[in-house]
């Protein structure tokens, strides 16, 4: 994509912003494990269990001002400290500095740093890194999902009743409630259920064969964006149900020939409208 880049910027392709995202995302992954090892202040903010740490906020501002010293036209929607830069802006980066704060906070190694970039709104690069196991996911639309090399296929045809399922829960105390209920309906559908604590890394796993469906909704652009191209350039089938693309109201995943079969069920169970 070189058409309207800025002469006297850096180029707006997708593989420039991927290496970026990548190089960045290392970074913020061993920043992140600095300061857990030196501990943590914790803050909520939603609710009682919608938890932030120093850790989250620092590693934010890191990669901000990264992105700013290397992209400084672009703007930036990060989850701790929300959108900056020029709204018109081509490029657009969004950043969670650590998905699954909760397990970060515990020591349980399942949280990772999520990094994608979008021109004109539609994301063309993203990787996940999980500072801890040391693996990081990426794909650039068009370009394939990638583990330490190898290109992820996406996840195992089986036959429903038989599939591994990931899913999350919100912060809300209602929402959860319905999410609970809506889960526990699934569960007696399919083979079983899995709930890792990262969306980011729901959606990479799922790339990378090691879970077999995913649901959940809603999530903030955040959470899913990179996740979502990885997983979608792993051959996986997404959706947001009833319709509509995946996105923050819901974003569900399977491989294509279990796709029909899974998003049917989600909409007869109602999962696409938790408002009520």
């Amino acid at each position: 994509m070189t058409d309207g880049n800025r002469p006297d910027g850096p180029p707006d392709e997708p593989a420039e912003l991927l290496e970026l995202a990548i190089r960045l995302a290392r970074q913020a992954g061993a920043l992140a494990l600095r300061r857990r090892e030196h501990g943590l202040s914790v803050a909520t903010k939603s609710s009682a269990t919608d938890v932030v740490t120093d850790a989250d906020r620092a590693v934010e501002e890191l990669l901000r001002a990264e992105l700013a010293e290397h992209r400084p036209a672009d703007a930036v929607l990060g989850e701790e400290g929300g959108a900056a830069g020029p709204a018109d802006s081509r490029v657009r980066w969004l950043v969670d500095p650590i998905d699954g704060t909760v397990n970060f906070l515990l020591g349980l190694p399942q949280y990772a740093v999520s990094i994608a970039a979008q021109i004109d709104g539609v994301t063309v690069a993203g990787c996940v890194h999980n500072p801890v196991s040391g693996e990081l996911f990426s794909a650039s639309r068009g370009g394939g999902a990638y583990l330490a090399g190898r290109q992820l296929t996406g996840p195992r045809l089986v036959p429903l009743a038989e599939a591994v399922l990931a899913t999350g829960f919100g912060y809300d105390q209602q929402l959860r409630a319905r999410q609970a209920q809506l889960a526990a309906r699934v569960l007696a559908r399919v083979g079983n259920l899995r709930r890792l604590g990262s969306a980011a890394l729901d959606l990479c796993f799922l790339a990378a064969g090691r879970l077999d469906l995913y649901y959940e909704g809603p999530l903030g652009e955040w959470d899913y964006a990179a996740g979502l191209l990885i997983v979608q350039e792993s051959g996986a089938a997404t959706s947001g149900l009833a319709g509509r693309p995946a996105g923050g109201q819901m974003v569900a995943a399977a491989h294509p020939e279990l796709a029909g079969e899974f998003f049917a069920l989600l909409e007869e169970l109602g999962a696409d409208d938790l408002s009520a």
